[in-house]
């Protein structure tokens, strides 16, 4: 029989709420096993029948014999007939013998990573709830999405292609996806696009990880945007690479400031559409000059066109890939924001010599993307639907970000200045008024409502506080109901 300590421990084990989604014998077996591994029951000890330890632990005799079955089937027990079940004699180790403290880790010290796992686990990761809060940024309406009809579509991709739609998918895309794609931003964007030049990739940030590592060396500098999205830094940084800031006005990035130390890097970062946060987009004469500017110096520009298909003011400036002459601009893009976030479809447009090398790569990150959401996307797009959905959420989000424009002019002017834009999925806010950013965010989050801070973003320092509202995802009655609680939330941190 167990000893009064061992089975005490048999039974803790059992009831711990960590391992009640367990079956019972599981944790039977689990709670024997590690009294073997531990020590606590040496080789060649006798364990309970399976009679007796059934009455001790108040379950079936079956529930014991399975664990039993389990553990002789793994190697811990032996089991003799008209003996019973003893601790087998395990020669690979020896039960309970403990580790040196050099190979431990305890469960608060802090792992060993590499300087580039360092890089990415201080940046953190970025947030994301399956059913965000206002005023999550960058999250498109999925309320109103056809779902039917991408179910239809769907099945049509299925009774039409079978089963080669489970096998694994071609790592640059499916061609008629990758197909649409050109056919859609040489449309709409103005690019230079075919469809043997697009790599499909499950996101931008994949695409940045790529560029990061097979255009750029540890230690070479990449200009970036300050303040920037912090995903594309964090990508940046853990590659290695030195991230060189560059400030940002009402025109976009200060070309003067690369040109005057044209050969400290050897790519630049850019969101030229809709500045990520600031909002502002890259006049003409200076993406002219970066591209003079990487062409010369057989530089790089990665150009992110996360949002550009929502504009609600003035007309769209042609991407600067489809001005570049000399293949020197990788074209970024995402379907996260303009259809739904679960879809995990993005792509690259690359130069022709790119396209193998970053194929290859990306075949060696994760194979491939799923072929049905490709082959059922690329049919979204052909059938008009694409188009038709972005011309509606772009009349559904000017309205959004009119309402929320309005109701922070009317409930928020103690505190904050909006800083309305002319395109994209949130509105940057200036604070005013002496509130603090991170006492704001921390009060809004209280009252169940998320704000990136505007600090954070600047690299070099002296950025204005602040933060960014999302709205695209969000009714007006929602909004005004959300602002409202912000109202409440920051006159509660402000009382004298």
């Amino acid at each position: 029989m167990f000893r009064h300590s061992q089975l005490e421990s048999v039974k803790a084990w059992i009831a711990n709420p960590a391992h009640v989604a367990m079956p019972l014998h599981a944790r039977i077996q689990r709670a024997v096993r590690q009294l073997i591994v531990d020590g606590a029951l040496g080789p060649g000890k006798p364990l309970p029948a399976s009679r007796a330890l059934a009455v001790s632990l108040g379950v079936s005799r079956d529930t014991i014999e399975t664990a039993y079955a389990q553990l002789h089937a793994e190697g811990f027990i032996d089991r003799r007939v008209g003996s019973g079940s003893f601790v087998a004699e395990i020669t690979e180790f020896t039960p309970g013998r403990r580790r040196s403290r050099r190979g431990t880790l305890p469960g608060d010290q802090e792992p060993a990573l590499s300087r580039r796992g360092a890089a990415v686990f201080e940046g953190g990761g970025v947030r994301e709830m399956a059913m965000p809060r206002p005023f999550a940024h960058g999250v498109p309406e999925t309320r109103t999405f056809p779902l039917a009809l991408w179910e239809r579509l769907e099945r049509q991709v299925r009774k039409e292609v079978g089963a080669q739609s489970l096998f694994h998918g071609d790592p640059q895309g499916t061609e008629p996806l990758r197909r649409a794609i050109a056919d859609y931003v040489n449309l709409e964007r103005g690019a230079r696009a075919t469809a043997d030049r697009v790599l499909v990739l499950t996101s931008s940030q994949q695409a940045m990880a790529l560029c990061a590592s097979m255009l750029l060396d540890p230690g070479d500098g990449i200009f970036l945007e300050d303040p920037a999205y912090y995903g594309a830094r964090k990508a940046f940084e853990a590659a290695g690479l030195d991230c060189v800031p560059i400030g940002v006005d009402r025109q976009g990035i200060l070309v003067d400031q690369i040109l005057a130390e044209p050969q400290r890097a050897k790519a630049v970062f850019l969101t030229p559409s809709h500045q990520f946060p600031t909002g502002a987009t890259l006049a003409l004469d200076r993406r002219l000059a970066l591209i003079e500017w990487a062409a010369r110096h057989q530089a790089w520009i990665i150009e992110d066109d996360y949002d550009s298909e929502f504009r609600y003011a003035g007309k769209p400036t042609a991407c600067v890939q489809g001005l570049d002459q000399h293949g020197r601009t990788i074209y970024v893009g995402t379907f996260t924001k303009s259809l739904f976030p679960g879809l995990r479809i993005g792509y690259a447009v690359l130069p022709p010599p790119l396209v193998k090398p970053m194929t290859v790569a990306r075949s060696l990150l994760d194979g491939h993307t799923a072929p049905m959401a490709q082959l059922t996307l690329a049919r979204f797009m052909e059938g008009g639907h694409f188009g038709a959905h972005v011309r509606a959420m772009r009349g559904v989000y000017a309205e959004r970000l009119d309402a929320l424009a309005g109701f922070v002019r009317k409930h928020l002017s103690d505190f904050v200045e909006p800083q309305v834009p002319i395109g994209g999925l949130q509105m940057p806010c200036l604070l005013a008024g002496g509130l603090a950013e991170r006492t704001a965010v921390d009060a809004a989050r209280r009252a169940g409502i998320e704000l990136l801070g505007l600090s954070a973003l600047h690299a070099a320092g002296g950025g204005k506080a602040g933060f960014l509202m999302g709205f695209a995802a969000y009714t007006p009655l929602e909004i005004e109901a959300a602002v409202r609680r912000l109202e409440k939330a920051f006159r509660a941190v402000t009382k004298p």
